[in-house]
């Protein structure tokens, strides 16, 4: 059983960094190439945190753990919005750009509502699940979502891709190439461990995914987001998790169901409505307050108790 946790965790690591490696290397080549900062910071740089999410569930589609998978998406999403979020606001408090506020925000409980009626098939007299129209829709919505986010000024794609470094090609080519064998077999043992670990402490896959897994692969948005936030470009650090959020909905999501259909099952209603409330709230703490589009010290330790809430929950009541 210990070799089963030590895969797990290593494969947690290598993931993550193998993400980093393939992230570093397209960037450096894309960089080379004269691909506009826009472009590389709307793709590349923008996936590059997803990804993790996006290769676990890949795993958890071909082997047919369909409810880790859609407990990865879920649990990450609160994970962005309550944890990330709110241990940025500690770190420093958020200026939330008007922008984020008006679009991204409002966008990212859209496309909940949407995948609320794609799921919930019973209603119209069908089994309840993520089939293949669902993922073209999503990934519909994805494409949408980049193609919005073009019209974000120069300047903030510049801040985003200021500490991109250039590479020779053959370095370049070469960290493309270890990423993706990072992300091979990395995202293999956290399949193959969450599976197992599951079983042995006697939680469900969808708790196993929305707990240890989500919170495990929001790794990089959270080091990301902190990063920022500790060099007071916190509006960087928000957009990061809230991108994350669209992400894994329409992409992330949308991929996975293209592999195999996801049934969804009804108790994932409830994490369902918990996003969308958590979002809610998000706005609710930027409206309201002394600081009108922002998020206090006080707010983001409010957001982080109510992460461990959902943790409690997650793990001991299902």
């Amino acid at each position: 059983m210990l070799q089963t946790y030590l895969l797990f965790f290593s494969g947690f690591v290598i993931l993550i960094g193998g993400a980093q490696s393939l992230v570093n290397g397209a960037s450096s080549i894309g960089e080379k190439l004269n691909v506009s900062q826009m472009v590389m910071g709307l793709t590349v740089v923008a996936l590059g945190t997803s990804l993790p999410e996006l290769i676990v569930n890949i795993f958890a589609g071909v082997q047919n753990k369909t409810d880790l998978a859609m407990g990865n998406i879920l649990g990450s999403n609160i994970t962005n919005t309550l944890l990330v979020v709110g241990v940025t606001a500690l770190v420093y408090p958020i200026s939330v750009g008007k922008k984020s506020f008006q679009r991204d925000i409002p966008y990212s409980l859209f496309i909940l509502v949407i995948l609320a009626l794609l799921v919930n098939d019973s209603l119209f007299g069908r089994k309840d699940t993520v089939n293949r129209i669902d993922g073209i829709i999503l990934l519909l919505l994805f494409g949408y979502f980049v193609y919005i986010s073009f019209f974000k000024s120069e300047k903030e794609n510049n801040e985003t891709l200021s500490s991109i470094k250039s590479y020779s090609y053959p370095v370049s080519f070469s960290l493309i190439i270890f990423g993706g064998i990072g992300l091979y077999f990395g995202g293999e043992w956290v399949v193959d461990g969450a599976v197992k670990i599951a079983a042995d402490i006697g939680i469900s896959e969808a708790a196993m995914g929305m707990t240890l897994v989500a919170g495990a692969t929001s790794l990089p948005e959270l080091v990301t987001s902190v990063i920022a936030a500790s060099k007071k470009n916190t509006n960087m650090a928000f957009g990061n998790a809230i991108g994350s959020n669209i992400l894994n909905v329409t992409l992330v999501l949308g991929v996975t169901s293209l592999i195999r259909p996801i049934p969804f099952a009804t108790y994932f209603n409830f994490e369902l409505v918990l996003v969308f409330l958590s979002g809610v709230l998000l706005m609710i703490f930027i409206k309201t307050g002394k600081q009108r589009f922002s998020l206090n010290r006080i707010e983001g330790l409010l957001l982080v108790l109510l992460y461990f809430a959902f943790i409690y929950f997650t793990t001991t009541l299902q």
